[in-house]
């Protein structure tokens, strides 16, 4: 290859790369974050959050007396309307679900714990995305992991010399193919 072909090379690859990465940005990003959050799934619930609350009834009920009405009339207390189903789990408490949420009343002791499951902002989007739980992302993900395998080959001949794959790129290249190794050949060991 000529010296003005290997230069002309050079820079369509230059360009290819950078602008390639730019574009590919909030996807890397994105699925950095998300794969951070479902990683630790054990820990927390990297889509929902459970909010809670203490509601304080404002009288004594009976379990008979939690009926459709009454029901409809405490879950507008917690911002819910049309009650799903009324469940009586134990003697002296009523459970009221609504859509993701339901109103737990201790009769009793004339109080009620609400709980509602909320999608976790950003997370749950982008969760979506990640696991491709849409059908129709599938060919763009698809495409996304193509373009970064091109980012990463291009990324390849940006440098030269003594930053460049001839010298301590092709060093780098190993060091960073040898956690999964370890990894799987640990896994494999086990």
């Amino acid at each position: 290859m000529s010296p003005a072909h290997r230069s002309s090379a050079r820079r369509w690859n230059r360009a290819l790369h950078r602008d390639v990465g730019y574009f590919l940005t909030a996807f890397v990003v994105s699925y950095c974050i998300s794969g951070l959050a479902l990683n630790h799934k054990d820990e927390w619930n990297p889509d929902f959050v459970i909010q809670k609350r203490e509601v304080a009834l404002d009288r004594a009920y009976r379990e008979a007396e939690i009926d459709e009405h009454v029901a409809r009339t405490l879950g507008e207390q917690v911002g819910e309307d049309a009650p799903r189903i009324i469940d009586v789990p134990t003697e002296g408490q009523v459970k009221v679900y609504f859509d993701n949420a339901f109103l737990h009343l201790y009769l009793e002791e004339r109080r009620g714990v609400y709980e509602r499951v909320v999608r976790r902002p950003l997370f749950w989007d982008a969760n979506v995305l990640h696991r491709n739980s849409l059908k129709s992302w599938r060919w763009l993900s698809d495409a996304f992991s193509i373009l970064l395998i091109l980012v990463n080959l291009t990324g390849l001949f940006v440098l030269r010399g003594k930053h460049g794959l001839s010298a301590r790129g092709k060093w780098l290249i190993v060091a960073g193919a040898l956690p999964p190794v370890v990894a799987l050949a640990a896994f494999r060991m086990s």
